[in-house]
Formats: C-alpha cells, structure tokens, sequence
C-alpha cells in the first residue's frame, strides 16, 4: 500500500503572481503540508478578531476517496493564540477554489501576519463514506452515553 497520492496544484495570480510559496513539508517527518499568506502587505490581527487569509493556491484532490485537512501551526497558536476559527478546514474533493484560511487571534496581544508567513498546515487524508442504519437502540459498551469527562480528567 502506498501512502502517496497526487495532487494537482494551480497557482492563483490574483494576489502575488510569481511569488506564491508553494505548500512543502518542512522536514521529512512532517504530517502537514505548511501554507503560506499569499498576501501584499502585512495584516494585523487584533486580539479576538477574526480575518481571511488567502495562500494563493487551489488544489484537484484525485478523488473522492481523500480529503485535505487544513490546521493550525501550533507554534502560532501556542506563542501568539492564532488559530484557525472553524477549527479544521475541510477541502472537499470537488472544491477547486483557493484555499483561504480563516484565523482567530486568542491571545490579548495583536498580531501582524506579514506575506509568505506559514499561517497552517494541510494534511491529506483517506475518507469513510458513511452508510447510516436507522435503528432502535444502540450495542452496549463500556462507556454508554457517558461524556465529557466521563473518562477522567
């Protein structure tokens, strides 16, 4: 089994043209692909406000079967509290648009997002399509309906 797939890349001009800094891995190790701001001039992000950044690029994912994960940087969430505000971009595999990122700033300071800044990550990954059964009731388990913090803390 394979762990490569292909993915087709289409730069969007609109915004830096020839200086679009493509997704990579930033080692060998690295699950998520980093993105960067396909921006012209720096953005301030204030404490609790919340803005879009482009990264200049659409993605074709080559089927159905895969999705492209967009996260947060955890140094930037965990140094500055910017994050992503819906929590986990979602690229569907029919989406062909570009790919924008829509940050939250946590923290109490401001925060300046300058161009080519890495502002998150994009992790492929395999999709379960889903066949529901209607039922009655549910298979006992250990856990039942116990949750947060059912488990301990």
């Amino acid at each position: 089994m394979s762990n490569h797939i292909d993915v087709k890349v289409k730069y969007i001009s609109s915004k830096m043209g020839e200086q679009i800094n493509p997704p990579f891995y930033a080692t060998t190790g690295s699950a998520g692909m980093d993105l960067a701001a396909c921006i012209n001039e720096p953005i301030t992000i204030k404490p609790g406000e919340k803005t879009v950044i482009p990264t200049g690029i659409a993605i074709q994912l080559p089927s159905n079967e895969y999705v492209a994960l967009i996260f947060s940087r955890s140094g930037l969430g965990i140094k500055h509290g910017i994050t992503m505000s819906n929590g986990v971009g979602v690229i569907d595999s029919d989406y062909t648009g570009e790919i924008k990122c829509g940050l939250v700033n946590l923290g109490t300071e401001t925060y300046t997002i300058q161009p080519n800044d890495r502002i998150a990550q994009m992790v492929f990954m395999p999709v379960a399509i889903a066949a529901l059964t209607v039922v009655n009731q549910l298979d006992s388990t250990e856990r039942g309906a116990g949750g947060l913090g059912s488990t301990g803390q």
